[in-house]
């Protein structure tokens, strides 16, 4: 039954007898239905528009993180360069250290810490490598040479540099999916031919590469080759490596690096959409705009819309990043004029002026990106104060006082918060008390970290001659220097005890022979 004043009108019942029966509602007008494409159009624009947005907000994080990575690799592959020479005998020149490491690979550089006083090195150097494989080869086959009446001491990282262990365990984890080894000291008038020929016997090779010299007829002397098999590049460094081949002894080891160490692994989120993938969402924002359209058609088609102010598009153009396809919108046919009702909403359509102003903006923003991706390496890469060995060793200092600064830095006092205690005890008298007892009488000077006792033969063929030395860490500077003042000339069971600030260098990479 149905109470109440029957009001004609869309979505109610009218008196006609079409109305009664269920007939259509009524026609939209020309002003509604432009309102109502408008409308349609907008939410189109506005949806395609949010979507390329967010590929391109993901796009630059992408790359933000590819350049951190990168930025991280070529500081771990540096380090994993370098290798630590110690007990280094005081007659030896940086030829004769040279000429040692040389054969294990290209030598970047070697920094051997001179005393002013004796015009002499400091029994210990950095012989830093081109490639990381040559630094681990040396590593493996030059620590305890003797050299110069001495038995050299070789280390790798020095190990106050924990914060790159963890992407040099990546780079390595990395290179154990490559069956690479790596070939050095190879004769400059062999081939890769005749490297090939040679090493094939143990296995099918899936290439062998010489690293190129000055000329295309030249190689370097060292190379890498990549086996089918882990078994074929095992046996080849076994059964290689000290081969004399061509009067050279080869050196080989395993290549702890894969082939693309700087860039990292390659993942497949980090491939920016394609054009189909952006149509894909474009239709999806059609759909979910219709959709919308559909829910207010009767609002559109009975009252006017909503006083509200006309949306418009922001000003500021839009470029996406390379390889991603903006859908074209063409502009309206030109028709009559027709004012709109004041309370309808005018979108502003998005196109494009013409190709002049389009390269330019395209210009502008490769531009802004260039800017930003040299903000970031530059954040990343100058630091305030160097940290590392390596950092302080390649400092760069800009201003007109640049040459005066580095000096100062180069010249400053070298803190230490070790002190060596010699003549303190004998070798009959090291017993287990003896670290407590002296670690207990530190103790009154500050905070000791570590007490370590070094029995130093003086000789290889006499065991009977050692000296004992006695380190002690403490916790400041202050606090060694304030321990030195005191115990030094101190008798200590019928002995005179020599106390004095001990290299702070040689200590963190366990040298003792200093």
């Amino acid at each position: 039954m149905q109470t109440g004043e029957v009001i004609p009108g869309p979505g109610a019942r009218s008196n006609t007898i079409a109305g009664i029966l269920g007939g259509s509602l009524p026609k939209l007008t020309t002003d509604q239905m432009e309102a109502v494409n408008k409308a349609k159009k907008y939410a189109m624009e506005q949806s395609i528009k949010m979507v390329l947005m967010k590929q391109t907000l993901a796009h630059q994080q992408q790359q933000m993180a590819s350049q951190r990575t990168q930025v991280q690799r070529q500081q771990a592959l540096a380090l994993m360069c370098r290798v630590y020479v110690g007990s280094i005998s005081f007659e030896l020149k940086e030829d004769t250290i040279r000429q040692s490491f040389l054969p294990f690979g290209p030598i970047k550089s070697i920094n051997m810490s001179w005393d002013p006083v004796t015009q002499k090195h400091k029994g210990f150097a950095f012989v830093e490598y081109e490639i990381p494989e040559a630094a681990q080869l040396a590593l493996e086959q030059m620590n305890g040479v003797m050299i110069g009446g001495r038995n050299i001491k070789v280390v790798g990282r020095p190990s106050n540099m924990p914060q790159a262990q963890t992407v040099i365990d990546e780079i390595q984890e990395e290179a154990k999916n490559y069956n690479r080894i790596y070939v050095a000291s190879i004769h400059p008038d062999l081939t890769e031919e005749d490297i090939k020929s040679v090493f094939e016997a143990f296995g099918p090779i899936i290439y062998c590469k010489l690293a190129q010299g000055s000329s295309a007829h030249k190689h370097k002397g060292y190379g890498f080759i990549e086996y089918e098999t882990t078994q074929a590049a095992n046996e080849a460094i076994a059964s290689m490596n000290l081969f004399d081949l061509g009067g050279q002894f080869l050196r080989v080891g395993r290549a702890i690096t894969p082939p693309n160490a700087l860039m990292g692994p390659s993942s497949g989120s980090s491939i920016m959409p394609t054009a189909a993938a952006v149509a894909a969402a474009a239709a999806t924002a059609k759909i979910q705009a219709m959709d919308a359209v559909a829910s207010n058609a009767v609002a559109l088609g009975l009252t006017k819309l909503p006083n509200n102010p006309p949306i418009t598009t922001p000003s500021m153009p839009y470029i996406p990043p390379p390889g991603v396809a903006i859908p074209q919108l063409t502009k309206p046919v030109a028709s009559q004029p027709v004012i709109p009702p004041p309370t309808v909403i005018t979108p502003t359509a998005i196109s494009m002026v013409n190709s002049s102003s389009q390269q330019e903006a395209i210009k502008r923003a490769q531009e802004a990106q260039l800017k930003q991706q040299e903000e970031l390496q530059k954040k990343l890469l100058d630091q305030n104060e160097p940290q590392t060995l390596q950092q302080q060793e390649n400092m760069s200092i800009k201003g007109q006082n640049a040459r005066h600064l580095v000096m100062q830095k180069l010249m400053r006092k070298v803190d230490s918060r070790v002190v060596i205690l010699r003549n303190m005890v004998g070798p009959d008298d090291v017993d287990e008390s003896l670290q407590e007892e002296i670690q207990e009488e530190c103790s009154k000077f500050g905070g000791v970290e570590r007490v370590i006792i070094y029995n130093e033969k003086q000789s290889e063929d006499d065991d009977d001659n050692v000296v004992v030395k006695i380190f002690v860490e403490f916790a400041q500077t202050r606090e060694a220097e304030s321990a030195r003042d005191a115990l030094n000339g101190r008798y200590f069971a019928g002995r005179k005890v020599r106390a004095s600030l001990y290299d702070q260098t040689l200590f963190d990479h366990s040298d003792f022979s200093g």
